[in-house]
């Protein structure tokens, strides 16, 4: 007797998403960029101090951030309050300001051994990495959500870039304004990024009398 042929039986993987938070990350908010900070400052790890403030002042995609070069920023024997860039995804120009307290962080860095001669603001460990990557980026975003607490998976490089436009848009409801902080060139991928609401909109057009 001719034994049917049945379906192979396959072990059942894990899902990959399996105990993570996927989807859209989630900014900063001020205590949390507050205790990063401190912590940073304790270590004394002058690198990602800088690296943190900067993201948070640029928001500037990962892959522009690890790109930066020091005459991106510095010039005539400082750092620049505002600096531009050309962006890699959209071949455009953003600007972005760079405070007072990110100014102090930079210089602090840039006196380290490791920046002598150095062309690039994030230089790779090794002489074939120019600077270091998006994915390095990515586990320096993941340790400093984890060292205060927070969930990893909730948060990411992205978190970084709109850690700052999220309060911006939440104190002044301006979407223009956070449309070119981002170097976005339509509104609508402003208006997804953020993930700004009905309620949201009902709740500014209520703010406004005409």
């Amino acid at each position: 007797m001719q034994t049917p042929n049945l379906p192979a039986i396959r072990a059942c993987r894990p899902a990959w998403n399996k105990g993570r938070i996927v989807g859209q990350k989630r900014p900063l908010i001020p205590k949390h960029v507050w205790a990063i900070r401190v912590r940073l400052e304790i270590a004394e790890n002058h690198r990602d101090l800088a690296l943190f403030n900067l993201a948070i002042d640029s928001k500037l995609r990962g892959c522009d951030l690890v790109k930066l070069k020091v005459a991106d920023v510095y010039a005539a024997g400082q750092v620049k309050e505002r600096a531009s860039i050309i962006q890699s995804k959209t071949q455009k120009p953003v600007r972005f300001e760079i405070t007072e307290g990110t100014r102090k962080s930079l210089l602090r860095w840039m006196e380290e051994p490791l920046m002598i001669g150095s062309e690039y603001l994030w230089p790779g460990r090794f002489h074939e990495r120019l600077h270091i990557s998006t994915r390095q980026y990515a586990r320096l975003v993941r340790d400093w959500v984890k060292s205060i607490g927070l969930e990893p998976s909730a948060y990411g490089t992205h978190s970084m870039r709109r850690t700052k436009v999220a309060q911006i848009y939440r104190k002044t409801g301006n979407l223009r304004a956070v449309q070119l902080l981002l170097g976005h060139t339509k509104m609508d991928s402003t208006v997804r990024y953020l993930g700004v609401e009905l309620e949201d909109a009902l709740a500014i057009a209520e703010t406004v009398e005409i």
